[in-house]
């Protein structure tokens, strides 16, 4: 008989408050589930790792665990490492140190946000108050990037293509920018050369050191406006979740 269980992945902090901004909208999946929903994360939360999260959902008599990696990019090397890890690729794209956990149930592993048509609207959501005049102003999505080949170009892919879905959306411009390579400061420079109004939006899931000391740092001393709001909380988020497993959970009766 198969029982399924969703296991929500992310990176983890050891700061409370970004913790608790995961944990919220997990909550508000696990209330639209009829199933069993477990929170982990790769580090930081003692307690409440990756294996600690298969154990629990096991413990529960779950044969087959849908795993949402909740990162914002395929090219973060986490979701790799924890695609290998957890027993969903056989071999991972980039060395890691991340042992094999132990799992007894079948893995169904998902993909992170990227271009997700419900994304954009998060991302809109959280800038558009910042807005005056559409017509005249570019909406930079900053992400984090990643200095291996392979991964910065996944990296660009998803965050060009997602730029684009905000462009629609909003009604401005729209362009990206990595904090891995360093490209922050030439793309907001080149958008206000063109006589742009530039709204820097950081792609990142919940606030913490990049978004409130890396991105302002990079935009010192430049005319753009910048809210720091991340993509959590918002009520998107969980019916985003919510999308990635009953995609997977339906996979599992065909």
């Amino acid at each position: 008989m198969t029982k399924p269980g969703v296991l929500v992945i992310s990176h983890g902090s050891r700061e409370r408050k970004w913790v608790s901004l995961v944990d919220e909208a997990v909550h508000e999946l696990a209330s639209r589930m009829d199933i069993p929903v477990v929170s982990s994360y790769l580090e930081l939360v003692e307690g409440r790792l990756i294996q600690d999260g298969i154990t629990a959902l096991e413990d529960q008599g779950v044969t087959d665990i849908v795993v949402i990696p909740l990162f914002v990019s395929s090219g973060s090397t986490h979701v790799d490492e924890i695609a290998y890890a957890i027993g969903a690729k056989a071999v991972p794209d980039m060395e890691t140190d991340l042992a094999p956990f132990r799992v007894r149930s079948r893995v169904h592993f998902g993909t992170p946000m990227d271009d997700d048509p419900e994304i954009a609207p998060m991302v809109w959501d959280k800038v558009k108050e910042l807005s005056v005049t559409p017509a005249k102003e570019v909406i930079l999505l900053v992400g984090h990037g990643s200095r291996h080949d392979l991964f910065r170009s996944r990296w660009e892919k998803g965050i060009n293509s997602l730029a684009q879905r905000v462009s629609e959306v909003s009604g401005t411009g729209a362009d990206y920018a990595l904090l891995s390579p360093g490209d922050v400061r030439d793309k907001v420079t080149a958008w206000m050369e063109r006589g742009c109004d530039v709204i820097v939006a950081p792609l990142f899931l919940s606030e913490g050191y990049f978004t409130e000391k890396v991105i302002p740092d990079r935009l010192e001393g430049l005319e753009c406006r910048y809210s720091g709001r991340t993509l959590l909380p918002h009520p998107l988020l969980p019916q985003w979740m919510e999308s990635q497993a009953k995609r997977l959970l339906q996979s599992l009766k065909s």
